[in-house]
């Protein structure tokens, strides 16, 4: 696959195309350890030709580590399949202005009777891929390598991280995978792998043959995060230590050791690996 451009700017088609409600946002901050986490979060857009921005509804992880490291990789896909990737700098937020009123004018936010947008965030655009299509037949060739590496291949041994509904959801073919890891320069870059699957109950594996020169960039060692999606707003965060590239069955593949798998998903979103002890309620 030919190397994405880097653009400083988007287009007004851009901006046009990456404001509809319905679409798929991911935002990649970094942790105060240093580590990489994703978040997926359908309200962020384009909004200026050097600026992005989304919605706060609810709380959650991704907003204490851009008010602690400003530093996001971002992707936005539309309907078409159409992805835009790149990286960007949190910079304020607002509870007025024109971002403000159009998401709340957005049926999911207008309608509804709990909550809305009370905060809008703003990030500066570092750069940006450009629109490209997700190439589905590349990718259904990786994940057919994928499935064949990880069939033949010796499993290692190891306590068990992965439960198996974790497993049946990154192992199903249909269910988008991005991988993100924070660059030498500090920014979360995130990369589509929809090929990943669970090699065993504690290692994920992906081709290399899409998104190939992306992928070699991952340096052997590093901590890596695969945010696992399904179009029914199902997801799953796993990160862990990347062990590098190597050869399965004849394909070269990289591999991810996981020890840490997070819930995104309401009502109760939470740490589920490692486990953590049950406490008892005492004040109400």
């Amino acid at each position: 696959m030919e190397p994405m451009a880097s653009l400083t700017t988007f287009s007004d088609d851009d901006i046009r195309r990456t404001q509809p409600a319905l679409k798929i946002g991911l935002l990649a901050t970094v942790t105060p350890q240093g580590l990489p986490h994703v978040t997926m979060l359908s309200t962020l857009m384009a909004c200026a030709p050097a600026r992005l921005s989304f919605g706060q509804f609810t709380e959650g992880m991704s907003k204490m580590h851009l008010l602690a490291n400003p530093r996001a990789g971002f992707m936005i896909m539309d309907l078409d399949r159409t992805l835009w990737r790149g990286t960007a700098t949190w910079t304020d937020t607002a509870r007025q202005g024109p971002e403000y009123e159009y998401y709340n004018n957005v049926p999911m936010f207008r309608y509804n009777a709990y909550f809305g947008v009370h905060t809008v965030y703003y990030l500066d655009l570092v750069r940006q891929t450009g629109r490209h299509p997700l190439p589905m037949n590349r990718i259904i060739l990786a994940a057919v390598q994928t499935m064949l590496a990880r069939g033949l291949a010796r499993k290692p041994g190891g306590p068990p991280v992965l439960n198996p509904w974790t497993r049946g959801f990154l192992n199903k073919l249909d269910n988008l995978k991005f991988l993100t890891y924070v660059g030498e320069d500090g920014y979360p870059v995130i990369i589509p792998a929809i090929q990943t699957q669970c090699l065993d109950d504690r290692h994920l594996v992906f081709s290399t043959s899409v998104y190939t020169e992306e992928l070699l960039r991952i340096p052997a060692g590093a901590s890596l995060a695969a945010f696992g999606l399904a179009l029914t707003m199902e997801d799953v965060l796993t990160r862990g230590t990347f062990l590098g590239f190597r050869r399965m069955a004849g394909v070269r593949v990289g591999v991810l050791q996981v020890d840490w798998v997070y819930n995104p998903m309401p009502p109760v979103p939470g740490q589920v690996y490692p486990a953590r002890p049950l406490e008892a309620v005492r004040e109400f």
